[in-house]
């Protein structure tokens, strides 16, 4: 369930790229600086994205839609930051 205050965006993984350990790694790293909570939703299921393990359980593959959903202090930086990366991972 959304709060009012949280942010969400949909990001389209690239084509031919799985959120496997290298990726899932680069996305965790990314939403650790940030202390807004965040949130990756794929495929029914749902994952802290500051979790590697939980990250790279989301299954999420090339060209899935993955949402994302930031709460707290700096939420709006995390959610460009964590979508940006996304987005743009090779």
């Amino acid at each position: 369930m959304y709060e009012s205050s949280d942010l969400v965006r949909a990001v389209r993984l690239p084509e031919g790229v799985d959120l496997h350990a290298r990726p899932a790694g680069v996305v965790v790293r990314e939403a650790a600086g940030f202390q807004a909570a965040v949130v990756l939703r794929a495929g029914g299921r749902e994952a802290d994205a500051k979790s590697i393990l939980q990250v790279m359980a989301l299954g999420a593959t090339g060209g899935s839609e993955v949402e994302v959903q930031a709460t707290g202090n700096d939420a709006s930086a995390a959610l460009d930051a964590v979508a940006g990366v996304l987005a743009t991972l090779a």
